[in-house]
């Protein structure tokens, strides 16, 4: 059964790249009717809501290198499946990354000049910030991140209501950081429109790899300490609900 849960990952990765993406690279900035920041900060917050609703149940819908690290950190997550988890999951982004590529490149004018939604810092971040400012954020929202889903997955937190805090934690992310990195939080949604722009996205990808992998670590090991009771793996399950 290990082999659906890794195609659920790489669909799921898939979904929350394409989705949110592309609402940035398709729809933000629009000719009158763009979405904007706030637009683009829910897409990626639905995109985590709507596939932990479809594939939680099946592969624990993780979605992010970080979140898989983060869970293993906190004791949620064995050790023996990060390596394939963390392969799905960039498979799963590059593919959603692909399809992008394809569609937005259908239009007059489209070039990956643009950024194609990748992150950056320096030169590359949207509002112009630091290497040292993008760290800490991408550091600290990481850790946030896994802080909120490690609660709301807990034996004791309110049943089935997981995903809409996961994700609209995602949205707030999003708010606070796009104008700063452009918002990672996950090195596989890093990664897939990095391979693409190439030049400057790939010399920078290796800080929304580190930064965010060390602050899911750090969020999941706090949880674990703040709330040491026994808790379920966020793994999904074949079992039928009872």
């Amino acid at each position: 059964m290990n082999g659906k849960k890794y195609v659920a990952e790489a669909i799921g990765t898939f979904w929350l790249t394409f989705g949110g993406c592309g609402s940035a690279v398709l729809a933000a900035a629009f000719p009158q009717v763009g979405i904007g920041l706030l637009g683009v900060s829910f897409a990626f917050g639905l995109t985590v809501l709507t596939m932990a609703y479809s594939i939680g149940h099946i592969s624990g819908c993780h979605l992010n290198p970080a979140v898989t690290i983060g869970l293993t950190a906190g004791g949620r997550f064995p050790a023996n499946q990060v390596l394939p988890y963390i392969v799905a999951q960039v498979l799963g982004a590059v593919a959603g990354a692909a399809v992008l590529y394809v569609i937005a490149s259908g239009t007059a004018g489209f070039s990956l000049d643009g950024g194609f939604a990748s992150n950056g810092f320096g030169e590359h971040s949207p509002g112009k910030y630091s290497l040292t400012a993008a760290f800490v954020a991408e550091f600290v929202l990481t850790g946030v991140f896994l802080f909120i889903i490690m609660g709301a997955t807990h034996g004791k937190a309110p049943a089935g209501f997981a995903p809409i805090a996961i994700g609209l934690g995602l949205t707030l992310i999003h708010l606070i950081s796009i104008p700063v990195t452009n918002t990672s939080v996950n090195p596989a949604r890093s990664t897939g429109p990095a391979l693409f722009v190439g030049g400057w996205a790939i010399a920078q990808l290796w800080l929304f790899w580190v930064a965010p992998l060390l602050g899911g670590a750090v969020g999941g090991f706090l949880y674990r300490w703040l709330s040491a009771e026994p808790s379920a793996p966020v793994v999904g399950t074949d079992k039928p609900r009872a």
